[in-house]
This record gives C-alpha cells, structure tokens and sequence, in this order.
C-alpha cells in the first residue's frame, strides 16, 4: 500500500458522507426506472422529494421517517421549497406552470391543504422559487422571463385570509428565463441569462447589477452578514459570471469587485470522505478550470457553494479563496441547510454530505468504527490532527486505539505513517485546569512596577524571607537588580525555541495574562531591562514613602524603643533614610535638569534647520544634526549603554576623548595613505577642509556610540516606548530631528553607514515617524534589507498589544481579516505589520487577500515580505480585480521605478512556467509549436508587455522573452519594434499558420515579405518534420492537434496568398522565389475554385457599375 500524501497546510475541512439513503429511496420506491425524483428540498425538519409522477415526499429528518404525500394531478414535480421561517408551509411547481402553497397542519393534527393556487405561469416551466424571509408569501420566476409572487393563505388567520389582497401579482418581466431568486429584507434578488436585477418589492424599485451583460445560465444569492464583527451589516450579493468569475456587490446593486477562481481553480481536488471506502487523494495539479457558475447558495458559515454535473465548489468569498471543490459525479441538484449538502444524481440516487473540519471527520469516523478512513483521513489532515486543539475531540489514546486496530500484515506503511502523525501530536493545554489550584496553592502574590508577578510561597522558611524582604528598607535596589540579571541569565541559557512556541500557544489558548513561575509553565522570555529600569525610580520613591509612614507611625513614639538596644536602630535607620530621601530629590532634579538640557538642544537644532540655507544644504543640516545627537544619546539612552560606558571611562578616560581619539588617529591614517598611494606631496588643510574634518570627526564618534557593541553581540531588543516621560511638545521636535537623522544616515553613499542607521532605529524607534521610516525602507530595501527587517521587527513589536493579534493566534485566516476591517481607517506602517503576521502564519492564502488594503499597502510593501513566488500571486489578483478597461493604466501606475517592469516581468516568466528545454533548442532557437504552452501568469505578461515603453525598454523585454521561450510575447514585441524578419522566422520554426491573422498575429504586407516567408519554410520545414518525428516537446500537441491545415509550408502559404490576393498572382510569386511546387488535388480544386469567385465578383461588379451609370445617366437627362 502506497504512502498516503499529505493535503496542503490550507486545506482543513473536508466534504464526508455517513448516511446512505439508498434504504430510504427503496421504500419510497423511488429506485425503479418507472418512477424517479426530479428535486429536492431541506430545512431543519423535512426533506422534500418530489418525483415524476407528481408526488411530494415529507421525510422527518429525525429518523428519516415518512410522514406525508403530497399529490398533484397538475403534472410532475420541477421545484420544491421549504418556508424558511414556519415549517408548516412548503411550496411546489409543477411542469404544466402550476404553484401550490400547502399548509401542512401537523400541530393540529389536520389534514394538509392546499391554502394558495396560481396559474399565472401556466405554458411555461417554474425555474425557480423563493420564500419570503418574515411574511407568507412565495416568488416564481419562468422560463419566459416572468417573475411573480404569490401569498399563502392560512387556516391560523381564518377563512377568505388569502383574499383580502389580491393572492398573485406579478412583479416583473426580464429579457430571458429566469435562472435563480433570492429575498432578503425587503429585495427580491433576480438572476437571469443576460443579467441580474435587484428588486424593492415594496417600494417597487429596480436595479440592475452592473453594467455588461452575459450569456448563459449564471446564479446569484444573497450573502448575510449577520455574524461576529459584522452583525448588522446589510447583507452582500454574489453574482456569477463567465469565467470561473463572481461578482460581489453591495444591497444597493453596486458592483465592489470581482473575485477571480479560474487559477485558484487548479489546485488538486479534495476526495469524499465516506466511511466505506479509504480516501484517494491526488496531488497532481489540475489546469485551471473555466466554469460556469449556474447557481449560488449561501451556505455554512460565511461560505459559498456551486456545483456543476461532476465537482462541487465550495468558496469563501470576504478573502477570495477556495475552501475546497470535490469531485462527485452525475449531480443535478443540490439542496443546503447550514453545514449540510442533499445531492439529487442523475440515476435518481440521493446522497447526504456533510462540510466538516479534518478533526470532526476523524472523530465520526471513530464513531462508526470505519478504521481504514479515519486512519487515511489522520495521514492526510496531520497538520490539523497534530494541534493541540484536535485534541478536545481526538485525545491520544483514541488515535493509540486506532493503529492498535489496523492490522500490521495488509496495513503495515499506513501504520507507520500514522505512528509519525502520533509522535507529532501536541498535547492538550492544561494552564487553564491548573491555573487555578497552582495559585490557590500560594498565599497571596504581589505585582512589581515592572509587571512581575512576585509570590509569596507557604512553605516554611522561603516564606519567611520574602515576607522580610517587602517590609525591609536595608536592601538595596542595586542587589536586586543582581539577583534579577543572574536570573535572566540563566533563562537566556536554557532558552529553547520550542518551549518559547508552546509558552505562546498556552498565552493565546488560555489567556493567560501575566507570568507566574509555576512547574507547569517553560521559562519566560529575557524582560527587556528598559522596564525595570522604569521601575528603579518608582521603587525608590515608595521605600522611602514607607520609612516616612513608620517614622511617624505609633510604633516608633513608643517609649520602650527610645531605650537600650532599640534606640540603636533608630538611631541607624534615620540616616538611612535620609540618605535615600536625598537621592530620590538628587535623581528629580537631574531628570529635569536633563529634560532642560534636551529641549534647549532641540529648540536650537530645530532653529537651525528652519533656516533654507541650512537646509537645503546637506553638509549643514548633518552638522546641526549631530551637535544635537550627543545631547539626546546621552540623556535617552538604553541603561545598559550607560553603564557599558561608564565602565569604559573608568579605564581609559572619558568617553568623548577616547572617542576623539580614535577618530582622529584613524583619520590621519587614511590621510597617509592617500598621499602615499597618490606619492603627491601633502597640502596645506585650507579652512573648508578643517570643518569638513571636523564634521567627519564628529559623525564618527555618533556612529561609534550607535554601533557601540554591535559587531560582538547581538542586536540589541527594540524600543518602542519612551523610557522616561517626555513632554508631548518635545516630542513632536525629536521626532522631526530623529527621523530626519535617519533619513540622512540611510541615504549617505557609505555602506559602513548602515549598521549606524540601523542601530538609531533600534534605539530610538519610540521617536521616529513610523510613515517617513516605511517610505525610506522600501527606497533603500535593495541596498540595505538589514534596515527594512529591523523596522519590521519594531512594528511587530509596537502592535503586539494589538486586540487583533489574539484572533490571528486562533489561526482562522477568514476571522483574522474580518478584525482588520473592523480597524478602518488603517494606517500603513501597523497595517503592515499584522499584514506580516498573516504571511509567517498562512502563507500564499494570506499574501492573495492583501489585495483588498490597497493602496494602503501597496505592491512594494508586499514584494518586502513576501517570497517572489506569492508576491507574483498577490500582483496577478490585485491587477485581475480592476475592470478590463482600466487594467493596463493601473498596472502603469504601480511601475515606479520603471525598472521594476522588466523585474517583474523576468519574476512572472521564471514561475509557474515551462522549462525552457522544452520551449528552445540547445542553440536557442523556438521549438515546435512550444507557443501553445500555457504560462501561469500570461493575463500579468500580456499586459506588461502591452504597457508603453521607449526603444532600449522594448528591446530588453524582448531579449528576455526570447531567452525564456514566452513567443506570444516576443512576436508581439517584434511587430511593435519593427523587426517582421525576426518574428516572421521565429513563426516558420513554430509552424503555426495562425500566428500571420491578426489581432495577435503578425500579418503580411507587402509581396516581398510574401516571399521570405515562403523561402523561410522551405528551409525550417526539415527542422520541424524532425522535430515532430523525436516528439521534443513530450508530445502534448502531437496528438491530432496539429494538422496539415495547421502548418507553415509552401503549399499552405500559397493557398493563404491566393485568398489574399488571387491565385495566378500566388503562383507567380512562387515563380518569382525559382521554386518548383506540385500542388495537391485539394489545392488545386482551392485554386480553381477561387478563379471562378474572382471571376463572378469580377461580372457582379460590372453589373453594378453599369446599373449605377445608367442610374446617373437618368437622373442627369
């Protein structure tokens, strides 16, 4: 037995069937060729099946018991619909264009009765019915095109209740039969062959939904939006149109965008889960599939369902993505309720099918003990059944009992896989269970400034000390911040990246807001030190508020503590306190004076860049940057910087003259060096080079404080908060200053300028503009990408706190983009980061819904982070959702640099596209007929191709087209630039005679390109017969697709130039080129035939002419 492959990580529910209602057919004897079903219909109570002989079956669900027939002498039963709001009503039409409204009475135990009758469709066949959503009322829609609504009357209301307004009316008449209805608060939604309407039925208005028209049989549906986030939304529509395409479009008839299927169609289907058979899944790619969507449900939760007579789709539409399609064969209706499918076949035979997750499936199959499905369905879904959230309805020792029953001499390697998916299984989270009694267990906690959680244990002596430690005012501030990095350290050793990814799956799952060290619980991450750097202050104030509270207590004025050894303590506690009091007022103080400092420095700078001459001036505005940049490094810099370098001070000076140092020792160096290496004398530093120098002196010793241990460890953690309190006026001047520095440092032509800018951005993150920094990073991103990752990281990091980054934690991609709707009016650079939290969690299906935030997130944002591969994904859907007209502009507008169109179009014809053995010959030139390849992209080239370029733009594009084998488009290129000798070569090496017509082709003009066309397939027909006969291009198009019609020879060229131009012109030319050709008994009757036309064109022109001569000859006398 073959390994079973494993379904694609976006793939988690599957299409089961665990009812066979064959039995029940059987009974109603439905099963005999005599007598058949012809539809169906499903609510919550009843399934209706109405058959050829005009009878309508009520099963009871529960049971699936029968319960009534319903019968109609009217003809046999074509539509069936349940009463969506009293299942005491259904509706039926029959085939001679009756409707029937049955009121069912079962509460009253009375007989059904036919309460409402219409005739108005009598000569037509009913095509569709629909309940109204609140009142008793049914619409029908005919093949003619008619649309009427009938309203039900009911014994519950009396006698004659159906008459008091007239029963039938009738709504509207469209152009064409009528293939679907719908109604949803108050509009009557009607989808035709040409078009749809949008029908206000009480106030008897109407639309039509969108402007071009189709052809064909094409549903629409409704599409409430009365869930989660978006309760009270007014529902959306979903029109189908050619093409695998569907339209969404608001209750107002207004067309939002197009949601294109066809390519996302390719993917390989999923099987039908049953519990008879094992699961077959194929993972070959299918081609993409072009379909005709003939009706739309709603179905499920948020999802869309269509069929057709061999596949059922399933679709979600708010993202764009197909949930699943499977293949089932012979369908011809199917009727939905909620997760629930009843599918009427062809043959007459009814399937029940059920949309459920990977889990839920394997866990209904362990119901019914069907062993071999649920084991192929586990190896299939492993990335589903291995989370710890499957394991609330499969626990391990169910998937033990599972391979236990398998048996080991037929199922040996379908053991084995299983056991792989067993050993991958993530347990069930027990924070939740155990929270409780592991906190119940300690005696209370406390919370530091910093948002530790501090217990206080039970448990003997360990109690004791940290109850002494709270109450001490001795210990110091400084052991403490000891005692926390030793233990830091030591998590920092054991950190393990596995036990980090569990910690965040139990912090998500269970909410779990706060750190305890509990057993249960890996370690915590490293806590930046910025924040108990905060807490430092805060505790110092509240230990010396707590020795002024007992100075001035009760316990301190008693008069036994004034004597003997406790008048010691006091006597040593009081200095102490003192001493703290005055080194909380020294630490006031200075942070003041330091705020002074910085803001005198800022205002000075900022009165500096005012003025136009420094500004536009980049030598002058860097020197007034960095007079600044020292002031704000050494007042806002991280702690551990401070304390590195005062540490450095001690031992070698202090920071600033060592720093000088070094530069200007390095300087002079390089200045030696360039005057040796020049062997020119030195000279004489003129005024200008002194401040040049200067400025170069002190920008080197910024970068060397900002790169300041940056090539010995590793990046230091981002700040995204201020670590003391600044006042928003001068804030908003940092902010200019600081963003303004890191434009400067990032755009300077120094590559050792980089790791500078980038350590300043890690640093000072907390000032910047996050909009400014995003436009700089994707300027520079090709140059520097280290810039463009650190300002990732640091968006990530400012919007960790985000409300949306739990839904995203639950892993439902629909849910997730739902929430960052509901944040609108988006902002770029925080946009961005969720956006990148969706890409490292969903992939391909994330980065192809990003489309719907443009252009707040444009193309370059995305090609930041995104793989190459999914970037092009992303740009092919975003150009799709424009209308046809506007494709071509909007792709021009988004090419900015223009290099970026060559890059792309390079992107595009490198993926998802034929190797290029099978489209060029080893000396590079076209293989046969390897222009019929489909490339996965073609709609992206064909318009990269078409955009307006200059010369050397075109001929690039056409280099590369030619390189890659892409012939549709480097024919296109040829013609625009001219070179018809080329392309009408590159057309006889691909012998394909289609290539001369246009509008693709390239067409003849003129009789000498006549005869080098038809010198030229005299030379490449050897070449292509060969080709033909070794089969190099794998023989996809050798099987009867190219026919003699289809080929570049001299023979077919002359007959082409007959059409065109006559026969005895055709063969002169072929005189003119020294070739002698025997034409074929076909061509020769083509020949002969097209002499007889010319001729009879020829007398019939004459005669017209005669006629109108004579007619003017007339008119003149």
């Amino acid at each position: 037995m073959p390994l079973i492959p494993v379904v694609p990580e976006n793939h988690n529910h599957a299409l089961a069937e665990f009812d066979c209602l064959d039995p029940l057919l059987s009974a109603l004897r439905l099963d005999s060729g005599r007598l058949r079903c012809t539809c169906l219909a499903v609510s919550r109570k009843w399934l209706a099946l109405g058959t050829s002989a005009g009878g309508l079956h009520l099963i009871q669900r529960e049971g699936w018991k029968q319960r009534l027939i319903l019968t109609h002498k009217e003809g046999s039963i074509t539509q069936v619909v349940c009463c969506p709001h009293d299942e005491d009503f259904i509706a039926v039409a029959t085939s001679q264009g009756l409707v029937v409204v049955w009121e069912l009475q079962l509460e009253r135990r009375g007989r059904p009765d036919r309460v409402s009758v219409s005739w108005e469709h009598r000569g037509h066949t009913v095509t569709a019915l629909c309940w109204d959503t609140s009142a008793l009322r049914v619409f029908a829609g005919d093949s003619g095109g008619k649309v009427t609504f009938l309203r039900a009357g009911s014994s519950k209301l009396g006698k004659g209740s159906a008459f008091v307004i007239f029963p039938v009316q009738t709504v509207t008449i469209v152009d064409s039969k009528v293939v679907q209805l719908g109604y949803q608060d108050g509009r009557l939604l009607v989808s035709s062959l040409s078009r749809c309407y949008l029908c206000d039925t009480d106030k008897e208005k109407f639309w039509r939904v969108g402007n071009k028209e189709r052809d064909g049989e094409y549903g629409a549906c409704f599409f409430p939006q009365n869930r989660g986030l978006l309760m009270g939304q007014p529902p959306l529509l979903y029109s189908a149109r050619p093409g695998s395409r569907i339209w969404e479009v608001s209750f107002n008839g207004e067309v939002l965008s197009t949601h294109q299927f066809k390519q996302l169609l390719g993917c390989p289907p999923l099987p039908l889960i049953t519990y008879r058979d094992e699961p077959n899944y194929n993972p070959v790619q299918k081609s993409p599939q072009s379909i005709a969507f003939t009706k739309l449900l709603y179905f499920g939760d948020q999802n869309l369902l269509t069929w057709t007579d061999s596949a059922i789709y399933i679709f979600t539409p708010q993202n764009g993505q197909v949930l699943l399609w499977t293949e089932v064969k012979d369908l011809v209706e199917v009727a939905v309720y909620r997760s629930e499918l009843f599918c009427l076949h062809g043959s007459g035979r009814l399937s029940h099918l059920s949309l459920l997750s990977a889990e839920r499936c394997v866990e209904r199959l362990l119901r019914r003990e069907s062993w071999l499905p649920a084991a192929a369905v586990c190896c299939m879904f492993q990335h589903a059944i291995t989370t710890s959230r499957a394991r609330k309805s499969i626990p391990i020792d169910r998937l033990e009992h599972l391979r236990s029953q398998l048996s080991s001499s037929t199922h040996l390697e379908l053991i084995g896989q299983l056991e792989e998916v067993i050993t991958k299984l993530e347990p069930l989270d027990s924070a939740s269970s155990s929270r409780r009694s592991s906190i119940s267990s300690h005696e209370s906690f406390n919370v530091l400034d910093c948002g530790i959680y501090r217990v206080i244990s039970r448990r003997g002596s360990q109690s004791d000390e940290e109850t002494g430690s709270l109450i001490n005012p001795s210990t110091s501030e400084e052991e403490r911040l000891k005692e926390f990095s030793f233990v830091q350290e030591d998590d920092q050793v054991d950190h393990d990246p596995q036990s980090s990814e569990r910690m965040e799956a139990e912090r998500s799952e269970q909410g779990l807001q706060f750190h305890l060290p509990l057993s249960f619980r890996p370690k915590p991450p490293r806590i930046a030190l910025q924040a108990v750097k905060d807490s430092v202050s805060s505790f110092v104030k509240k230990t010396t508020e707590k020795i002024n509270t007992l100075q001035n207590s009760e316990l301190w004025q008693r008069p036994e503590f004034r004597e003997g050894g406790h008048a010691e303590i006091l006597a040593g506690t009081n200095p102490f306190s003192e001493e703290m009091e005055n080194e909380v007022y020294d630490d006031i103080s200075n942070t003041e004076a330091d705020m002074q400092e910085l803001r005198l420095a800022t205002e000075r700078a900022i009165s500096l860049i005012q003025d136009p001459l420094v500004l536009l001036d980049p030598v002058g505005l860097r020197e007034a940057l960095l007079e600044w940049l020292p002031v704000l490094e050494r007042i806002l810099e991280p702690a551990e910087l401070v304390s590195a370098t005062a540490g450095d001070s001690n031992m070698d000076g202090s920071g600033e003259e060592r720093w000088d140092r070094d530069d200007l020792n390095t300087c002079s160096e390089q200045q030696e060096e360039s005057a040796c290496s020049s062997g020119e004398p030195a000279e004489i530093v003129t005024e200008d080079k002194k401040e040049s120098l200067e400025l170069g002196e002190k920008e080197a010793q910024c970068g060397k404080r900002l790169m300041l241990d940056s090539t010995e460890s590793p990046p230091e953690p981002v700040r995204v908060v201020a670590p003391i309190p600044v006042p928003s006026d001068l804030l908003v001047n940092l902010t200019e200053l600081a963003t303004l520095y890191t434009e400067l440092s990032c755009f300077r032509n120094q590559t050792d300028r980089a790791p500078a800018c980038r350590m300043f951005l890690r640093r000072y993150f907390f000032l910047l503009d996050q909009e400014r920094v995003r436009r700089m990073c994707l300027l520079c991103y090709q140059d520097q990408p280290e810039i463009q990752s650190s300002f990732t990281e640091a968006m990530l990091e400012f919007t960790q706190s985000s409300k949306v980054v739990e839904v995203f934690q639950r892993g439902d991609l629909l849910r997730s983009l739902r929430s960052l709707r509901e944040l609108q009016p988006w902002s770029a650079p925080p946009l961005l980061a969720h956006l990148y939290r969706l890409y490292e969690k969903h992939g391909e299906a994330a980065v192809r819904s990003f489309s719907q935030f443009y252009p707040t997130v444009t193309p370059a944002d995305v090609m930041t982070m995104a793989q190459p591969s999914h970037f092009l994904a992303y740009l092919d859907n975003l150009v799709q959702l424009q209308t046809e007209e506007h494709r071509l502009s909007f792709l021009q507008s988004l090419l900015e640099p223009e290099s970026l169109r060559q890059d792309w179009l390079e992107l595009a014809l490198t993926h998802d596209a034929p190797q290029r053995c099978d489209t060029l010959t080893p000396d590079g030139q076209p293989r046969w007929h390897s222009h019929r390849f489909s490339w996965g992209y073609g709609r992206l080239l064909s318009l990269l191709i078409s955009l307006p370029a200059d010369l050397s733009s075109k001929q690039r594009m056409a280099e590369i087209c030619h390189s890659h084998g892409y012939w549709t488009g480097y024919l296109h290129l040829c013609k625009e630039l001219q070179r018809r000798t080329e392309a009408f070569s590159t057309i006889c090496q691909l012998d394909d005679i289609s290539l001369l017509e246009e509008p693709d082709g390239v067409e003849l003009q003129t009789l000498d390109e006549w005869k080098l066309l038809i010198q030229l397939s005299q030379q490449c027909s050897r070449v292509v017969d060969s080709d033909q006969v070794t089969g190099v291009n794998g023989s996809s198009w050798a099987n009867g697709s190219a026919d003699c019609g289809g080929k570049i020879s001299p023979e077919n060229l002359t007959l082409m130039l007959a059409r065109t131009a006559g026969p005895d012109r055709a063969l002169s030319v072929l005189e003119d080129c020294g070739m002698q050709l025997v034409l074929s008994d076909h061509s020769k009757l083509v020949c002969e035939l097209l002499r007889v036309a010319e001729k009879r064109q020829r007398a019939m022109i004459q005669t017209m002419l005669e006629r109108c001569d004579r007619f003017l000859w007339s008119q003149h006398a």
